[in-house]
């Protein structure tokens, strides 16, 4: 029975991304106002920096190190992903936890999540062509249609249950969704892997290094841009931790609509993007933290604004 799940996994593959992502981001919109959206608007500086960041160097990196290093198409394809989707929530979480500007990091992931209905699609558009088949055509508008209805619209959902909700039920609701939406993804990962298109064998060690290299260069130079700006220890780190977490729901979503999965057919280049796509999340949770953990050893402990501590309560 079990053998006959696996070879099935392609049938269901993109069911559980999209439900994943809809929980997720449902979980994240009952955590937000309208107001987090504008919340460094007085003080724009870190918020332009962390957003040219996103959108503009952390795919050039991306596609840098895919050009230089000898790593499969898929492993290629997979970077440029991660760099097309936007910051994570759990950023927020490290950024609090790590006394940094919280009020930043809640307002660099709100918008970047917005705008990911237009980003995602033309930066994957834009730079991964080189690695596709001859004859492939990117489904554009299908995943434009599918970042709406999955990730803009609970996005709306939780936010209108956040306005007639009290703060204590959202939390929990918050919380529970969140956590059936990462039991879906390692649902996604045993099916991929039972079904064997987890392979790491296949990618030797370039997949990982990649994914390392890719997050030292997305953070360092993260580090150096804040530096020569002459930005704030605190808002630096809302910054270097915004930019090296990416939604990873996103990410595998997306690949389930570009690559999609085929029963009793293998693909190379799809199973390098979801393996480079699950593997990231655990990388960039572990290189994070050592910044983390300087900074709030150097930064004395505040209070925390009452919407930093809304949306970090899950």
């Amino acid at each position: 029975m079990l053998e006959a799940i696996f070879d099935s996994y392609a049938s269901y593959e993109y069911i559980l991304a999209s439900s994943q992502l809809f929980l997720a981001m449902l979980g994240m919109g009952a955590l937000l106002t309208p107001q987090d959206f504008l919340l460094e608007l007085r003080n724009p500086r870190g918020l332009v920096t962390g957003l040219a960041f996103q959108w503009a160097l952390v795919p050039l990196i991306a596609l840098g190190l895919g050009a230089i290093m000898p790593i499969p198409a898929g492993i290629a394809v997979g970077l440029i992903l991660i760099a097309a989707v936007p910051g994570g929530t759990l950023s927020n979480i490290l950024t609090l936890f790590g006394r940094g500007n919280i009020a930043l990091s809640i307002s660099l992931t709100s918008i970047t999540t917005v705008a990911a209905l237009v980003t995602t699609p033309l930066l994957l558009q834009l730079l991964i062509s080189q690695y596709l088949p001859q004859g492939f055509r990117m489904p554009a508008g299908r995943l434009a249609l599918d970042i709406f209805v999955t990730l803009v619209v609970p996005l709306a959902i939780g936010m209108l249950v956040r306005q007639h909700a009290n703060v204590v039920l959202c939390a929990n609701f918050s919380k529970w969704v969140i956590r059936v939406s990462l039991s879906l993804i390692v649902i996604m990962a045993v099916g991929a892997g039972g079904s064997g298109r987890l392979d790491a064998n296949a990618y030797g060690s370039a997949g990982v290094v990649s994914l390392v290299l890719f997050c030292l260069a997305v953070q360092g130079s993260a580090l150096l841009v804040c530096r020569l700006g002459g930005m704030k220890a605190v808002d630096s780190l809302a910054v270097i931790i915004e930019v090296g977490f990416r939604n990873m729901s996103l990410a595998v979503a997306v690949k389930a609509v570009v690559f999609p999965a085929q029963a009793g057919v293998l693909d190379p280049l799809g199973d390098a993007v979801l393996f480079t796509a699950l593997l990231y999340g655990g990388v960039s949770l572990f290189m994070s933290l050592p910044a983390v953990l300087i900074n709030r050893r150097l930064t004395p402990a505040s209070p925390a604004p009452a919407t930093a501590g809304q949306a970090t309560s899950a």
